[in-house]
């Protein structure tokens, strides 16, 4: 066994003795009190040399960098996309197709003599081609939805009410036949039409496109009156697929007033006229919006005198009146979007009889 003397591995030169490396080594006593032995303090060992645990760098607060960018990116990817839906060079011309403007024409038919008078209107219809028409909306009758290649039952029917109910407000109601208000109808156009019809009643026109009366029936308060409540209708209603995304409605009515001079209830009353066809068109939205374009309407009404202004108001021949001469408004050939000034002369068979 190796003595205390000895190097590690046992004597030198005894088998199994130290390795050649110590040989050289002598650790005496002297050298081992003269090493000097240090510890350094935290603050040294903080300051001389790298800390044992290696810091994270500082939880940064808020959105990262990275996520910011990510939520940039799938913002401009959403709304890539939506632009795309809406602007897609694929879609078909009837979906991109905004509502065309309403072509109008209101035609004043004028009576060759006097216009018969009575005490009472029922007197009046019973001697007039309007004896058997129905009253109010009940001569406005929808008749049978069939569906058709590309509109359901229910699809039809929603567009031949709508279109019902853009007749009964525009042409039945006392509010709006007194020249007041005419909200109700407007609420039935489609959005794009809304532009038309505003500047119609600001700015009445006979240019075939802004003629309050070829919107609606109206009459020149400051002459005329409804006589009772009993208007007479007839007339028909008529739905066609017109393509795969269109619906068309056609009406033709024809409606009978009761008419005095305004502010006289003891005036004799009178019978007034009023012919109208219009022609309706609906989309998928229109008939999901209960709303409808109105495309065309053509307006023959009397008596009237050709010589008044018919475009904005009907102001209607009265009881022993008889027409003014002259003829109707001139028309200017080489002025283009205008509509032609025409005028007709009213039946005898349509008034009621002497």
């Amino acid at each position: 066994m190796a003595g205390p003397g000895d190097p590690p591995g046992g004597p030198e030169g005894a088998p199994g003795g130290g390795e050649d490396e110590y040989r050289s080594v002598v650790f005496d006593e002297s050298f081992v009190r003269a090493a000097r032995l240090q510890e350094f303090s935290a603050r040294e060992r903080m300051a001389d040399h790298a800390p044992a645990v290696r810091r994270r760098p500082p939880l940064r607060r808020g959105v990262s960098r990275q996520v910011l960018l990510l939520f940039v990116l799938i913002t401009l990817a959403f709304g890539t996309a939506i632009y795309m839906g809406v602007r897609h060079p694929y879609q078909s011309p009837a979906a991109q197709q905004a509502a065309e403007q309403a072509r109008m024409t209101v035609v004043p038919l004028a009576p060759r003599g006097k216009v018969p008078g009575a005490a009472d209107a029922a007197a009046l219809y019973a001697r007039s081609p309007a004896a058997h028409f129905a009253a109010g909306a009940e001569g406005v009758p929808l008749p049978g939805a069939r569906r058709t290649a590309h509109f359901s039952d229910d699809q039809v029917t929603n567009a031949l009410t709508t279109a019902k109910n853009y007749i009964v407000r525009s042409a039945l109601d006392p509010g709006v036949l007194g020249g007041g208000e005419v909200r109700s109808v407007r609420v039935l156009l489609d959005p794009d039409q809304l532009e038309q019809f505003d500047a119609s009643f600001a700015h009445p026109a006979a240019d075939g496109r802004h003629a309050p009366t070829g919107w609606l029936v109206r009459f020149d308060r400051a002459r005329a009156q409804l006589a009772g409540d009993e208007i007479r209708v007839r007339g028909t209603l008529r739905a066609v697929e017109s393509d795969a995304s269109t619906l068309e409605v056609t009406a033709d009515h024809t409606m009978v007033y009761p008419l005095r001079a305004a502010g006289d209830a003891r005036a004799e009353v009178s019978l007034f006229t009023v012919r109208r066809e219009l022609v309706f068109r609906f989309d998928r939205d229109d008939l999901r919006l209960h709303q409808t374009q109105l495309v065309a309407s053509y307006v023959q009404a009397g008596p009237l005198s050709c010589a008044e202004d018919s475009a904005g108001h009907l102001r209607p021949l009265l009881a022993g009146q008889t027409a003014k001469g002259g003829g109707p408004a001139v028309t200017d050939p080489f002025t283009s979007g205008g509509g032609a000034a025409v005028c007709g002369t009213l039946a005898s068979g349509a008034q009621p009889a002497a």
